[in-house]
């Protein structure tokens, strides 16, 4: 599920992105990625479902953030390659 996630280079700069700063909501990372906002939401949906992304919402707005257990787990799978 990680590898298929991480399948897409608009999935790998979203978690980029999201790895260099403790959190951001869809809007800003729209404002980043030249693509449709429903667009982004559905790559957001995906890395979320794979667990590499968690997601809080506050109010109307939901921010994202990386999941660090994924990421050591998918470093530990890289490596073993």
């Amino acid at each position: 599920m990680l590898a298929k996630a991480l399948g897409h280079p608009i999935r790998v700069r979203i978690v980029r992105m999201l790895s260099h700063r403790e959190a951001r909501v869809c809007s800003e990372i729209v404002h980043e990625i030249p693509l449709a906002q429903s667009t982004v939401s559905e790559h957001l949906r995906i890395l979320k479902q794979a667990g590499l992304i968690r997601a809080s919402t506050n109010g109307t707005k939901t921010g994202y953030c990386i999941e660090a257990s994924a990421l050591r787990r998918m470093k530990a799978l890289a490596a073993g390659l």
